[in-house]
């Protein structure tokens, strides 16, 4: 299932957006809907990020302590 969403993009956007379309020969949906995608995922390792700084239960490794168990 998919819903239908409209969107005001400024112009330059809108050409870039068309051009790339053009380019891969994939739809303008297409492009939005893989940006999309991309944005929320990195949106959502943001908030994890953010719970585990400010969760005062999570160790904290220091950087030397990281390069020695990765042997870096």
């Amino acid at each position: 299932m998919s819903s239908t969403i409209s969107l005001r993009l400024p112009d330059q956007l809108a050409n870039e957006l068309n051009d790339i379309a053009r380019e891969t020969e994939r739809s303008k949906s297409f492009h939005i809907q893989k940006a999309l995608e991309l944005y929320l995922q990195e949106q959502a390792d943001l908030q994890i990020a953010r719970d585990r700084q400010n969760d005062v239960t999570d160790q904290v490794v220091d950087m030397q302590d990281m390069r020695k168990r990765f042997d870096l």
